[in-house]
């Protein structure tokens, strides 16, 4: 780690700011590298520093610690794992105040980065929190307890600025940077190309998560489902793509148990979704880019059973959708009904994945009005202002800056 100078010496510039940012996981690697891009081409002497993987530092980022660290998903895995963040967020505390830069960028990972905002923001230090958790679903009056800790809330999704202006929150819509990764027409024929599959088969992407958490709750019951649809659908052709090295070794071992042969991938998770007919994963992000990537799918998902039960007792849900499409569908004004199946906790059986999947597969007409709305959210979701995500950002940090040093 490098030592940071004096910050009670330094002089603020607007031209060459110290902007902090904390990522957590792949997903917030990827934004933060967006975002410190965009916002070097404002700023070219900017300094960057605090948690960020191999893409922020690509572009020139100051990581302070391993961004593996904030990895953690669900309520018992973070109690496993809470004295260790308890213990980083207090030394990535410790050095942000001594560093006192000029704005810190809260990517995600709100169990961890709403409370160092917090602390941040009480002395004094301003405060963005890109990614705004969800309060359409679980409790929205965390909006209020999220103004506490950041000055402005960017986010993703164009339902959510109204949700924190009911509670005098500054927050930004800038579009999903998925959006843009994503054309509007998607190329099937390409991508069939791309992985050598054939144009005439029927073809089935399987996605069971991208964390070996997910592959032991998901992994075997994905594989049965998929073997069920392909006994079911002649000439099928199964994709699978694994997230990392770790994934693809246990989806490996569980494939050896079987009597199919899926076509696993390292990656390639996108074309793997532009050559298929249907998509069979797991709630996430995953359903976002399937969305983008116009192709039907079926959802299902398991979370741990101790979260499970804490979430139900505590009345924590508050939404009866998961999906991400099918909760933009609702709040876009597209009608009650489902886009998409969704098979989670005790629904999700092999037997019921693969019953969702092959009533797909037979229903033309069906996946015909699904791609139809995805393209109408694909859309919404690249906003009507000119840049990407990244750049739009950008911006509305830029601005905090700016107000800062005019003040």
């Amino acid at each position: 780690m490098s030592t940071v100078s004096n910050p009670e010496s330094r002089t603020p510039n607007p031209g060459t700011p110290t902007i902090a940012l904390i990522a957590g996981e792949d997903s917030g690697d990827q934004l933060g590298a967006e975002l410190v891009a965009a916002l070097r081409r404002r700023y070219p002497d900017a300094r960057f520093v605090g948690i960020g993987g191999a893409r922020m530092q690509r572009e020139g980022f100051e990581s302070w610690y391993d961004i593996h660290e904030l990895s953690v998903m669900g309520f018992a895995e973070v109690v496993r794992h809470l004295p260790r963040l308890l213990r980083l967020r207090k030394a990535l505390l410790q050095r942000l105040l001594r560093a006192r830069p000029d704005v810190v960028v809260g990517i995600d990972a709100p169990d961890f980065n709403l409370g160092v905002e917090r602390r941040l923001k009480q002395a004094g230090v301003r405060t963005v929190h890109y990614v705004s958790p969800s309060v359409w679903a679980w409790r929205e009056k965390r909006a209020e307890k999220i103004g506490h800790s950041a000055d402005r809330v960017l986010c993703l999704f164009p339902m959510e600025p109204p949700i924190y202006a009911r509670h005098g929150i500054d927050a930004r819509f800038v579009g999903h940077p998925l959006a843009d990764r994503f054309a509007l027409v998607s190329d099937r024929s390409g991508a069939r190309d791309a992985l050598r599959l054939p144009h005439d088969a029927p073809v089935l992407a399987v996605l069971p998560g991208s964390r070996p958490s997910e592959i032991e709750r998901l992994g075997a019951v994905f594989i049965d489902a998929a073997q069920r649809v392909a006994a079911a659908l002649p000439g099928l052709r199964v994709v699978i793509p694994a997230a990392n090295a770790q994934v693809h070794a246990r989806l490996r071992a569980m494939l050896a148990q079987g009597e199919q042969a899926p076509l696993l991938l390292d990656g390639h998770a996108h074309e793997a979704m532009l050559a298929a007919d249907v998509v069979l994963l797991a709630s996430g992000t995953a359903t976002l880019e399937a969305m983008l990537a116009k192709r039907p799918m079926v959802v299902g998902y398991r979370v741990s059973p101790w979260s499970y039960r804490i979430a139900r007792a505590l009345d924590m849900l508050k939404t009866d959708v998961y999906a991400l499409p099918n909760i933009l569908a609702r709040a876009c004004g597209m009608g009650e009904e489902k886009l998409v199946p969704e098979l989670m906790q005790d629904d999700c059986t092999a037997a019921n994945l693969a019953a969702a999947t092959l009533a797909l597969f037979a229903d033309s007409e069906r996946r015909g009005k699904v791609v139809a709305a995805f393209e109408q959210l694909h859309r919404t979701l690249r906003g009507t202002e000119e840049g990407g995500a990244g750049e739009r950002a950008a911006a509305a940090v830029a601005e905090l800056l700016e107000a800062r040093h005019v003040a």
